[in-house]
């Protein structure tokens, strides 16, 4: 398994129900100063499905979905 790099930030919201794992990811990356990256790993179903567009209504980039096995690693940058 691949660990975040040293610049990146990590958000473990495996079990976490929408829509608390998006308020959660948009919060940590309102911390966060633009241009980071952060991390947020989402259980498969309807938290990789809701999150990731979610975010791109709100402005952020999404850089990268991974499929690891029994959960999504989704990177996104704060603009």
């Amino acid at each position: 398994m691949n660990l975040p790099t040293s610049d990146t930030l990590l958000l473990d919201l495996r079990g976490t129900p929408c829509p608390i794992n998006f308020v959660r990811t948009k919060l940590k990356l309102e911390q966060m100063s633009p241009g980071s990256l952060l991390e947020v790993w989402l259980d498969p179903g309807e938290p990789i499905e809701q999150v990731p567009d979610s975010l791109t209504m709100e402005g952020y980039h999404v850089e990268n979905i991974d499929d690891r096995q029994g959960f999504f690693s989704l990177k996104v940058r704060r603009s």
